[in-house]
């Protein structure tokens, strides 16, 4: 018989979420201007709240996640000013807390902030998160950059 929260084949469950900024704190993840979709036209900083969802089963093991800036044909991006393509290398563990029942999901929290990176007016992009080199169509934050002043709209 199988239990409501047996889990054994959930798979990793990751929600983020694009911001002016981001922290964990005390178990719980702060955000300040969270759930934007346009930028600039200029460059401005922004943050990243990422909050994945541990079954039972993939705790107390090393995972590695990769979130990366990607434009509309895939590749990766390289702002103006640097020499290579935008990522983010992390990896994480979550423990069993005594006490927690088997079964229950435990969550992984990070906050991912950044200087402001210049990309070109009227842009399309996406953050594309992998955690053990896997990659779900829902773990991806699309945004667009704003045209600049004056530009046509219809560019």
């Amino acid at each position: 018989m199988t239990e409501p929260w047996d889990e054994l084949e959930r798979p990793l469950k990751a929600t983020m979420i694009l911001c002016d900024h981001a922290q964990v704190a005390d178990g719980k993840m702060n955000l300040l201007g969270g759930g934007w979709t346009l930028t600039g036209p200029g460059a401005a900083p922004f943050g990243i709240a990422l909050m994945i969802d541990v079954p039972w089963r993939m705790t107390n093991t090393q995972h590695t996640f990769r979130i990366e800036l990607i434009d509309l044909d895939g590749n990766g991006v390289v702002p103006f000013g640097l020499e290579d393509p935008v990522a983010i290398d992390g990896q994480f563990e979550v423990g069993r807390p005594p006490g927690v029942r088997t079964g229950t999901s435990l969550p992984f929290m990070a906050a991912v902030n950044s200087g402001p990176i210049g990309l070109p007016p009227g842009t399309h992009y996406e953050w594309r998160l992998t955690i053990n080199g896997q990659a779900h169509d829902d773990w991806r934050l699309p945004f667009s950059v704003r045209p600049a002043e004056g530009a046509d709209a219809a560019e």
